[in-house]
């Protein structure tokens, strides 16, 4: 891994991996991240913190906790922090507190342990209250890494862990101490088979009141080349995780085992902009009424270097997330001067799940009666223009974004077609 100055006041949003975005009471924005440069000579070793404004512009903000800590140092033999994953804490008494789950491992090891800190605002100081579940290579078959928190219906807290070993699990967590409620691994809520050597890990539960239903991301391959971020639904927050072609998602077979999981993010390219591979370990946010998804990136020409990025996520009318196909740039840059018809020529990826690597968007020709200045609006989209097949109908949405390549705002859209695969898209620049 290439880092790129161990100048941290020059990163931005670069060395940024495994991202969780929260607010503070400071009105800031607070991105937590692996330390992605523990081997930087004389860099404090410990989970990035940076803060920023608006979501856009990103200052390093220093190093939470500042070593790993002694006891999952000790059990782990870990010499950084992986994932760490920041939640304001519900109180009965009025108090502030922010929770950290932190990961301490090693690759290619389950001998992992995931911590707790805590502190009263995401700038800390963050003071550490030991092991929350630790696994040993040779006694379990899962693994304690890449936790996240979610809350159930009920305001419940349970976490979200798991990797390659063993699969994704969920378990319920004491609402006072933010420990285990149980001694328990919990109940698995995905996996992969062996076939692709149980590729999956960095999920993430997100509550949706509006479908009353539980939605599963979870990242698929290989962090440092084919990752993309799937997606599975369930009534329960225990599952089961269905994606949308209705496959469960902790069992699939050998020969469905690329096809499962609906797949919203992959490596792309749109036309003269800069090839993205390995979008992955994303978390998610809101805004008021806006959700946005964080993740990090890898650019295809120069896969050693890595940064996080921000998208808007809109939702179908049937409750599935479908994701920006550009990066957020500031609550300004979504709405166009006057409303534009959604018919028209469109540069369109379609994320195939078969294919695991980068894909380049297409020419193609859509059919709609949507009309958006910007503003999210549900559509029926037909379209055309494509060599493998004569038309294609997405449950879609179409929204504004910012092009950073013709530099001004376009329409946008993503969409799911009737095999459960999502298109995303933005609409051609012709002047």
């Amino acid at each position: 891994m290439t880092i790129l100055t161990s100048d941290p006041s020059s990163w931005g949003a670069r060395n940024a991996h495994d991202p969780t975005v929260v607010r503070g009471d400071d009105g800031l924005w607070y991105m937590f991240s692996t330390d992605a440069a523990a081997d930087v000579s004389g860099f404090p070793v410990g989970a990035h913190v940076r803060t920023s404004p608006d979501l856009v512009t990103w200052s390093f903000h220093g190093t939470a906790l500042g070593e790993v800590p002694t006891p999952a140092r000790e059990w782990s033999g870990a010499e950084g922090l992986w994932a760490p994953e920041v939640v304001r804490w519900p109180t009965t008494d009025g108090s502030t507190r922010w929770h950290m789950y932190y990961s301490a491992s090693t690759f290619g090891s389950r001998t992992s342990a995931i911590g707790l800190a805590t502190a009263e605002s995401p700038a800390g100081p963050w003071t550490d209250q030991g092991i929350v579940v630790a696994t040993l290579h040779d006694r379990d078959a899962h693994n304690a890494i890449d936790a996240a928190v979610s809350f159930d219906r009920d305001g419940r807290p349970w976490m979200i862990y798991g990797s390659f070993f063993g699969g994704i699990h969920i378990v319920e967590l004491n609402p006072e101490t933010g420990m285990r409620l149980r001694e328990e691994t919990g109940t698995l809520i995905a996996r992969r088979p062996a076939s692709v050597d149980g590729a999956i890990e960095g999920a993430y539960v997100q509550y949706r009141a509006e479908e009353d239903r539980f939605v599963l991301f979870v990242s698929y391959d290989s962090l440092a080349s084919t990752y993309s971020v799937r997606v599975g639904v369930a009534d329960e927050i225990t599952g089961p995780y269905r994606d949308a072609a209705g496959r469960d998602m902790t069992s699939p077979e050998p020969e469905t085992a690329v096809e499962a999981g609906t797949k919203v993010l992959g490596g792309h390219r749109f036309p003269g902009g800069t090839g993205l591979i390995a979008p992955g370990h994303n978390s998610v946010f809101t805004d008021g009424d806006a959700t946005f998804m964080v993740h990090h990136v890898r650019l295809a020409d120069a896969p050693t270097q890595h940064e996080a990025q921000i998208r808007r996520v809109h939702w179908t009318a049937g409750g599935w997330p479908l994701v920006s196909p550009h990066p957020f740039a500031g609550p300004g840059t979504e709405r166009l001067s006057t409303a534009a018809p959604a018919s028209g020529e469109w540069d369109a990826v379609r994320f195939a799940p078969e294919v695991p690597g980068l894909i380049e968007a297409q020419r193609v020709t859509i059919a709609s009666d949507a009309v958006s200045d910007g503003e999210p609006v549900a559509a029926r989209l037909d379209v055309g223009g494509l060599d493998e097949a004569d038309r294609v109908v997405l449950d879609a949405v179409v929204f504004g974004a910012w092009d950073p390549v013709a530099a001004r705002t376009v329409l946008a859209f993503s969409g799911i077609d009737a095999h459960g695969v999502v298109w995303s898209g933005s609409q051609a620049v012709t002047s």
